[in-house]
């Protein structure tokens, strides 16, 4: 078991699900709650990166990183190095491609709750921000929890966009769904299969976790 590249994916599952997590329900109530021009579009573009290959959208992240770009310049000027192939790139890049495993949840979440019972609320004298954290963010929770369980497995078996953007830096960017590729390149299948477990184990955890979660919102739905 390579423990450093566990660490390392663990610290960006972490991170990325913090990160993500207060844009994933302000994104999601928004999406639930409004109508606008443009909606599905914003909705498809949400979805894209579970459409294109993560080798696509890591070479296209890998560019916008890069020393010849304005965001990697100006990252470069702040901190003295380089965005891509950097832990600061990787948790970037993470957020970027779990947008759909943080916002669609979070969105269905909020779709499900009954808009008479908002409505309860701001009769009853609650003010917006009352009827979001008293009834709007109770009710959600079990979506909420499922976006960020999503979040935190798929960032540990990502490896296309990894790959690109972060290469395999030990105790850098080196995560655990690249070890298992290192030690398989290498004939080392005992410690591939540790690992490989390790992540199966995470998964069907996780998956557990958000069928469990899904059913409570779809009784609350009939």
């Amino acid at each position: 078991m390579d423990w450093e590249a566990l660490i390392l994916s663990i610290e960006l599952g972490i991170a990325t699900v913090f990160g993500l997590a207060p844009i994933a329900i302000w994104a999601g109530r928004a999406l639930a709650y409004r109508e606008f021009r443009g909606k599905g579009f914003v909705e498809a573009l949400v979805a894209l990166p579970l459409l294109l290959p993560p080798t696509v959208v890591g070479f296209y992240l890998l560019v916008a990183f890069g020393r010849h770009s304005p965001l990697g310049q100006a990252f470069e000027a702040l901190t003295g190095h380089l965005l891509a192939f950097s832990f600061e790139g990787l948790l970037v890049a993470s957020i970027l491609i779990n947008i759909p495993f943080s916002f669609q949840p979070v969105q269905r979440a909020f779709e499900a709750i009954e808009p008479s019972i908002r409505e309860a609320g701001a009769v009853s004298g609650l003010s917006p921000w009352q009827v979001f954290f008293r009834i709007e963010l109770p009710l959600a929770w079990p979506g909420i929890v499922t976006a960020l369980v999503l979040t935190f497995a798929h960032t540990l078996g990502e490896f296309g966009v990894v790959l690109m953007v972060g290469g395999s830096i030990p105790g850098e960017t080196k995560t655990i769904a690249i070890a298992i590729y290192d030690r398989v390149q290498a004939f080392d299948d005992r410690s591939a299969n540790i690992m490989a477990l390790t992540l199966l184990a995470i998964s069907i955890v996780a998956l557990g976790i958000t069928n469990t979660l899904s059913r409570r919102i779809g009784r609350r739905r009939g």
